[in-house]
């Protein structure tokens, strides 16, 4: 069931989306070389708890996962897609660390991922974090009332298998408002004019997930969480939770540009 929310629901969801906004800004910011992934992780509890919010993420445990998430944030390096648990492990020079937040704060949630280098970074890297960016753009760009989901997935799609990158299968966006996780899925690849149509007051997390070689093949790591490419290539995930209105997409996790 998908709930239509007011113009009200949705500026209270703008709120949220900033709190998630600013904590992956202040994580970008504390990214260096030798800096932990589970510091990254305190930097943005830090943030919801100044914010007076809390972390969907924490102690989430959908029906594939062994153990209850046990942190803020997904911290995703290099060959890691998405899901991954932060460790003690330290950032290195030209790591690609994919980072996934969400909140909750009175009674909606939030959630954002963005994807960023540390230190010198490759250049076959930055074009795939640049593609992903691109491919979420185009996938917000049709979420307009009037068009259907495999409109969204569609232009997703094209973006990234025209630049020759793979999509694992099975994974990508989903509804949001009073839970992180609400219907309907938002596909990263698909037919358009297929689907659910998209009304206003609809609200969506749209978030391609691109792996650089091509190919689309994925395995979850030991810890049950963390999903990696089975070719060792590196990936790339952004994220931004969009409303759908009369006047076009509004993205409520707007951040601050870097």
């Amino acid at each position: 069931m998908v709930e239509l929310k007011t113009d009200k629901s949705i500026d209270a969801m703008y709120v949220t989306g900033q709190v998630v906004g600013q904590a992956l800004t202040a994580v970008r910011k504390a990214a260096d070389v030798g800096v932990s992934l589970l510091e990254l992780d305190e930097v943005a509890r830090e943030v919801l708890r100044d914010a007076g919010a809390t972390s969907p993420f924490l102690g989430y445990r959908p029906s594939f996962a062994p153990t209850p998430f046990p942190a803020v944030i997904c911290a995703s390096v290099n060959d890691a897609i998405v899901h991954g648990i932060p460790t003690g492990y330290r950032l290195r020079d030209g790591d690609l660390v994919s980072i996934d937040c969400g909140a909750e704060l009175g009674g909606w949630a939030g959630d954002s991922a963005i994807s960023f280098t540390v230190g010198r970074a490759r250049p076959e890297d930055v074009t795939l974090i640049e593609t992903t960016e691109r491919a979420l753009a185009a996938g917000i760009g049709a979420a307009v009332v009037g068009n259907r989901i495999g409109d969204i997935a569609h232009a997703i799609g094209s973006v990234c298998r025209s630049a020759g990158y793979g999509v694992p299968d099975g994974f990508g966006g989903h509804g949001i408002g009073r839970k992180m996780h609400e219907d309907p899925g938002v596909p990263n690849e698909g037919r358009p004019g297929r689907g659910m149509p998209l009304r206003r007051g609809m609200v969506l997390a749209i978030e391609p997930m691109v792996i650089a070689s091509g190919r689309d093949g994925y395995h979850a790591a030991p810890d049950g969480w963390t999903l990696c490419t089975n070719d060792g290539s590196r990936a790339a995930h952004a994220e931004h939770t969009v409303a759908i209105t009369d006047a076009g997409p509004r993205v409520l996790t707007a951040r601050e540009a870097l």
